[in-house]
């Protein structure tokens, strides 16, 4: 019985530091100081590394939560497929606004990074293309939407790094396919 607890505890403590990890680096951005978080967590400094023993597997652990947390964020059951679709890609250029510093604190010359990244960008891509299915299913866009194309034109409205005008660029983008 008390391993039990103990394996709750420790996945307790996991979950308590993702969290804190997930505040700390939105606010200070990926190289705040790992004492910081694991304060936040109310965790000391040994449990921290006894679950993540590099910073980059911390980070690694974080940004592979926001993907999941985006993804999650896909609404497949929706009446309004053409609602879902862009209420999700909003999410998706906020995601990559405000996530771009995590995502490219984990590149490395070595390029060890390049399979995590593929298997994130897999996820993000069904996903995306799941919805885009459902809203040409429902003729809310045009059939030659491409799931890719829409990735594309999203990441560019993120990039722009224009907050209050993402909700306008990105109506410009659903009426450019949606259908007439």
């Amino acid at each position: 019985m008390p391993a039990r607890a103990r394996r709750s505890d420790a996945r307790d403590n996991r979950a308590l530091l993702l969290a804190a990890a997930q505040a700390v680096f939105a606010e200070d951005g990926p190289d705040a100081p790992l004492d910081r978080i694991a304060r936040r967590a109310g965790i000391g400094n040994a449990t921290m590394y006894r679950h993540f023993p590099t910073r980059r597997e911390l980070l690694i652990a974080v940004y592979a939560s926001e993907v999941a947390s985006l993804t999650s964020e896909a609404r497949l059951d929706a009446a309004d497929a053409g609602a879902a679709l862009f209420a999700w890609l909003a999410m998706f250029v906020e995601h990559v606004r405000t996530k771009r510093d995590l995502a490219l604190s984990l590149t490395t010359p070595a390029g060890d990074h390049e399979t995590l990244f593929a298997q994130w960008h897999t996820t993000v891509n069904t996903t995306a293309a799941a919805l885009v299915a459902r809203a040409k299913a429902a003729g809310a866009i045009a059939p030659d939407t491409d799931p890719l194309d829409l990735l594309l034109l999203a990441t560019g409205v993120a990039l722009a790094n224009a907050p209050a005008r993402t909700p306008h660029l990105l109506n410009l983008v659903r009426r450019a396919v949606s259908t007439p």
